[in-house]
């Protein structure tokens, strides 16, 4: 018997569904979706355990401006 791998689909559906969409987005547009979507995940999780990391320390504190007089 061959292993299943998602929602009934072999894995031979599986990589024509992938082509098809590396087809159609183009590779760029994935890799900017996939970097998009890993620091969306990253952010939530700092959110969750409450711990912002140091590029968000250095955004959160701008240093002061000094007028000109």
């Amino acid at each position: 018997m061959i292993p299943q791998a998602l929602f009934g689909l072999g894995y031979q559906e599986l990589i024509i569904i992938l082509v098809i969409i590396v087809v159609l987005f183009g590779g760029a547009k994935l890799a900017g979706l996939g970097k998009a979507s890993g620091k969306a995940i990253r952010e939530f999780k700092e959110e969750l355990s409450g711990s912002p990391s140091s590029d968000q320390d250095a955004a959160a504190s701008p240093k002061p401006d000094t007028p000109d007089q």
